[in-house]
């Protein structure tokens, strides 16, 4: 690694080793982990940000590049790419109004997707892959975020119908549980969010 510019700049090439994986030091975007230590996947300039209570993240970025981390309490924008019984997979695109240079990782667990009658959540009927969504991040796990939408804001906000993806035209709310195709009419299954941001319709278009 070599200094650039300011003497606490540091520049790294790809498969350079920056530092040993520890308890309160995980990977961030630009690096990957053997055994044992953090390395870098491409040049750049090493950064270490403060996330969580006592946790540090490690990342490369290009110069001038300035790090969003999502941190406990923040709303994210997130696309589901897998749904199992007992949680949602998700990619954090985006941090409050801050898109992001490259994806975090999200999890949905199926007793954090609403406020009341938690013992019945389907998570099959709350989301498909695909869909985007408003959460909230509620801790940061080694490799990916806490999320949980069981506020009445957050849900679904943007979704197809299952046999209309071709046709890109989104769903509608017609109500909390239930959006619907405005060309078949066929109504989905859906935790959705009570309002869309315009900030969100921007990033998504």
């Amino acid at each position: 690694m070599s200094s650039e510019g300011d003497e606490n700049t540091v520049v790294c090439l790809p498969g350079e080793r920056l530092c040993r994986v520890e308890d309160n030091v995980v990977l961030g975007i630009g690096t990957y982990e053997q055994n044992g230590y953090i390395y870098a996947s491409k040049s750049g300039v090493v950064n270490i940000e403060e996330s969580g209570e006592n946790c540090q993240v490690v990342s490369v970025h290009k110069p001038g590049f300035h790090l969003t981390i999502p941190a406990t309490g923040d709303v994210v924008t997130a696309r589901v790419l897998v749904t199992t019984p007992k949680f949602a997979k998700c990619a954090i695109f985006c941090v409050r109004n801050v898109l992001l240079e490259s994806s975090y990782r999200g999890l949905l667990r199926k007793e954090d997707v609403r406020e009341t009658e938690k013992d019945r959540v389907d998570i099959y009927k709350s989301f498909k892959p695909g869909d985007v969504i408003l959460a909230r991040v509620i801790n940061q796990m080694e490799q990916s975020f806490l999320l949980t939408t069981a506020e009445t804001e957050l849900g679904v906000v943007v979704a197809y119908a299952s046999d209309a993806r071709k046709t890109r035209v989104p769903m509608v709310p017609v109500g909390w549980s239930e959006m619907q195709c405005p060309l078949t009419t066929i109504k989905e299954p859906r935790k959705v969010a009570k309002v869309l941001p315009e900030s969100s319709i921007n990033i998504i278009k």
